[in-house]
């Protein structure tokens, strides 16, 4: 098991408020990959009206909760489980299969090592390197599947490589994996932010492969970590007997019930969101390919992993720089396969953007 050093989450604006004296209200966090928008604007003006709710159970199926989710995801509501954020659909997942060993695309998510771990498996990781601009090699990838794994873990859009997987890739992958007897679990997290997520996301293939089940939350896009909602989508009718019968009889409250019912169907929020990621992401990435202190990854998702190519500072120095502004960036050097010459960022809003720009270029 790979040893995780203490890092800095983007949610640990309380640590940094101690440590640095700084009001965590004045921090903007370029670390925490949240849309910069905040919550939808239906959401905030509807949800006072659902308050009530609080004061009944939520319906133990979720009947309508699924449906809404079904129409967005573009999913059958019987493939749908909801439950208390992704990551503990992650862990009902690795319960329930119990995988022996498995295999990850690194570097990524420390939860998903973990998890398996919890429960007795042993990982392995198939390294992504800058070589190749942390693009996976497919071919590579399939040559080192067998019949002793039991699990692949996928986050498509990766994090923190901002790279991704495309669905007729998956396709191949989802092929071998049959073949060895592999689940493919598929975090989905930042899928909504693609530039062109239809040719992206694994959903479409629920219905030719029932060993893939795939995972979305609403922190990252819909800005609302705190509401504890995610779901996720898998036509194997095992795991969907199993999961139902194994989770708690209430997963998400009746606040988080009516919120999902009414933010998936925010379009104007939702297409203001892409515009937005859309413009920044192409912007920023021009701004410090030509800046020479740094090599951008090209980004898939809502942030970007930079190589620092000034060697007088490294991934430590530029956070503590950019700290003092008020402004927190991920330190990559706690990611397997990456090192104190890595910092990722995530895409705000134009103004805090070029702030950091010029934090990052030594220009403020």
């Amino acid at each position: 098991m790979i040893r995780h050093k203490d890092h800095f989450h983007g949610s640990d604006l309380e640590k940094i408020e101690k440590m640095y004296s700084i009001k965590k209200e004045e921090i903007v966090s370029f670390s925490a990959n949240v849309n910069p928008l905040g919550i939808s604007p239906k959401l905030e003006q509807d949800l006072s009206s659902h308050i009530h709710a609080i004061e009944s159970y939520p319906d133990r199926e979720y009947t309508q909760l699924k449906a809404s989710i079904a129409a967005y995801a573009k999913a059958d509501p019987s493939q749908i489980i909801v439950g208390n954020g992704s990551t503990e659909l992650i862990s009902l997942f690795i319960q329930i299969t119990s995988p022996k060993r498995a295999l990850i695309l690194g570097p990524t998510y420390s939860e998903y090592e973990r998890e398996i771990s919890l429960f007795g498996g042993r990982t392995s990781y198939f390294p992504l390197n800058d070589k190749n601009y942390f693009q996976l090699d497919i071919n590579e990838l399939i040559s080192r599947l067998n019949d002793t794994l039991d699990l692949l873990v996928l986050c498509n859009p990766n994090n923190p490589t901002s790279t991704a997987i495309t669905s007729s890739d998956m396709r191949k992958i989802l092929d071998a994996c049959k073949i060895h007897d592999i689940y493919v679990m598929v975090d989905e997290t930042y899928v909504e932010f693609a530039p062109e997520m239809d040719k992206i996301t694994s959903v479409p293939l629920t219905e030719d492969y029932n060993n893939l089940i795939i995972l979305r939350g609403t922190s990252k896009f819909y800005a609302a970590p705190g509401l504890r909602l995610g779901y996720a989508i898998t036509d194997n009718e095992y795991l969907l007997k199993e999961i139902h019968q194994k989770k708690n009889p209430w997963m998400i409250s009746s606040l988080a019930e009516e919120a999902g019912k009414i933010m998936f169907s925010d379009t104007e929020y939702i297409q203001a969101t892409r515009e937005l990621i859309s413009t920044e992401r192409e912007r920023l990435y021009q701004i410090f390919r030509e800046s020479g202190k740094f090599t951008p990854f090209y980004p898939s998702a809502n942030f970007m992993l930079l190589r620092i190519e000034d060697k007088k500072e490294d991934s430590h120095s530029l956070f503590e720089r950019c700290i003092k502004e008020k402004m927190m960036i991920r330190d990559c050097r706690t990611f397997p396969f990456l090192s104190d010459r890595y910092i990722r960022i995530c895409f705000m809003k134009p103004e805090d953007n070029d702030r950091l720009v010029k934090v990052l270029l030594g220009k403020h």
